[in-house]
């Protein structure tokens, strides 16, 4: 064997085994890195989730009101390319079609009527808690769990809420106050992680 062979080979061993360690650290450091607290497809609120999800995109592509998005970098290593609700886009209506095609048992059976996925909350850039000229939210609600306090100002009744996301779907806040710049709209559906740091906090 000649010494340019031998070297080749030498540097293809220690290129193979610095690629296996450098994936190794990889996959132990994501392990270490606690995921954000996203929004889960119904069904996908199990603690096991994300070891049964194999990122396969079924869901995503079945959901027939588009709410279903797949996790990005902004939430987080373990989340990425895992399925997250995103009510920009659509709501859910409970239809079981993403639970259906899972095919691994990541979605579980679920009941959208008693079981939240989220919950509702009011941003500070709400229309109706400044100028009261906004309803639209209360209107859309199927579970008639928003209502109108004194002044339209939109309350949330959290037993009732379910984390659907019509409300933050419609909310015409972002639309209409496009000229600050923000994106967000006057209510958001927030994770029950989430909520429960916030009540710590």
């Amino acid at each position: 064997m000649s010494s340019q062979s031998s070297s080749i080979g030498r540097r293809g061993l220690l290129l193979s085994v610095g690629a296996s360690g450098a994936l190794f650290a990889l996959g132990w450091g994501a392990s270490k890195v606690e995921s954000a607290p996203v929004i889960r497809p119904p069904g996908g609120q199990d603690k096991n989730f994300l070891s049964r999800c194999i990122r396969c995109d079924r869901c995503r592509s079945i959901c027939p009101t588009n709410v279903i998005s797949i996790g990005g970098l902004a939430d987080g290593v373990l989340n990425l390319r895992t399925p997250v609700m995103n009510y920009r886009y659509g709501s859910c209506d409970f239809c079981d079609k993403c639970i259906e095609v899972c095919p691994t048992g990541a979605l579980t059976a679920y009941s959208g009527e008693t079981t939240p996925v989220g919950k509702a909350r009011l941003t500070d850039i709400c229309i109706a808690l400044r100028t009261r000229a906004c309803t639209k939210c209360k209107e859309a609600c199927p579970y008639d769990a928003i209502s109108l306090a004194e002044g339209k100002v939109p309350v949330i009744d959290n037993d009732k809420c379910n984390g659907c996301g019509v409300c933050e779907n419609i909310c015409p806040a972002n639309v209409l106050q496009a000229y600050t710049g923000r994106n967000q709209r006057g209510i958001e559906i927030l994770s029950l992680e989430a909520l429960k740091a916030q009540e710590q906090s």
